[in-house]
């Protein structure tokens, strides 16, 4: 008798420390480390590729809010006739809160469209929390978003303005099999200017006028998975960005990536893509 409940104490003292062991590391991942993170009220626009969803990027914004950079992640959901509905809520005074955006329109090649429901999105959030600023982070067609937004928005002082940009696996100057153009270089190393252009890309070429001067840091996420390719976009094509933002951007820096989570789905599930996202976003 006393063995077996010597046992079962055992056995409950067990189950108490990996319970307490449990709460206590749930507990730190959910802290905020104000040491190494700012802690700003600007929210982060995560928004995803073709055919996909807001869980593309939920990788990335679980990686962030374990280091500790926030406590708030909603999403963003816009209807296939651009109605925005909030899922979840940003707390007054909520330390860099991240709002993943859904598209139900999620196959949509019309990136002037893409980028309407960008806007929406954005205006949704200003008038339900008064932001000023945001940041945005694409990925693969989730950076035509952010192109087109930019193109039509980006002199509108009315908007939140954008802080800080991440394009990861972008394809600004073309799709192989698509509308990639032939034998499609880098003409200029220092400028990032392109051998030839897409029809796309000359209607980004706007870009070079009216990105916000001086106001934007940018990243230019890209992965050399094999044959300077991520798998689905060239890496000339990634790297075509610099021609359009470079000038007018704050900053603007490239990053390849290598490897196996170099590929082109796998980039956005990268610790170190995520490494660098957080700290170019968010650290001090």
């Amino acid at each position: 008798m006393k063995k077996k409940l010597g046992f079962k104490l055992l056995v409950l003292l067990i189950l108490a420390i990996v319970g307490l062991t449990a709460f206590y590391t749930h507990r730190e991942s959910a802290e905020l480390d104000t040491k190494n993170y700012v802690q700003s009220t600007t929210p982060t626009l995560f928004f995803h590729g073709y055919g996909s969803s807001a869980n593309a990027a939920k990788h990335m914004t679980e990686a962030a809010r374990k280091a500790g950079v926030t406590q708030t992640i909603i999403v963003a959901n816009v209807s296939r006739t651009g109605q925005v509905s909030l899922q979840g809520e940003i707390p007054k005074g909520a330390v860099n809160p991240i709002v993943r955006v859904n598209y139900e329109d999620n196959r949509n090649p019309d990136y002037a469209q893409d980028g309407q429901y960008a806007a929406a999105v954005v205006r949704k959030l200003q008038e339900t929390y008064g932001f000023k600023q945001m940041n945005f982070v694409g990925h693969s067609m989730g950076n035509m978003s952010i192109f087109f937004y930019m193109l039509e928005n980006s002199q509108d002082e009315q908007l939140p303005q954008l802080q800080k940009q991440v394009n990861i696996a972008n394809h600004v100057n073309g799709l192989e099999g698509m509308d990639l153009p032939e034998n499609l270089t880098i003409a200029d190393e220092e400028t990032g200017q392109p051998s030839a252009m897409s029809q796309t890309y000359q209607t980004l070429l706007g870009l070079r006028e009216i990105y916000p001067q001086d106001q934007v840091d940018v990243l230019n996420i890209y992965g050399d998975f094999k044959k300077e390719s991520d798998g689905s976009v060239l890496n000339v094509s990634s790297r075509s960005l610099k021609y359009l933002l470079a000038d007018n951007a704050k900053s603007y820096q490239e990053k390849k990536m290598t490897g196996q989570l170099a590929q082109h789905s796998k980039l956005r599930e990268n610790p170190e893509v995520e490494e660098l996202l957080i700290d170019f976003l968010w650290g001090k």
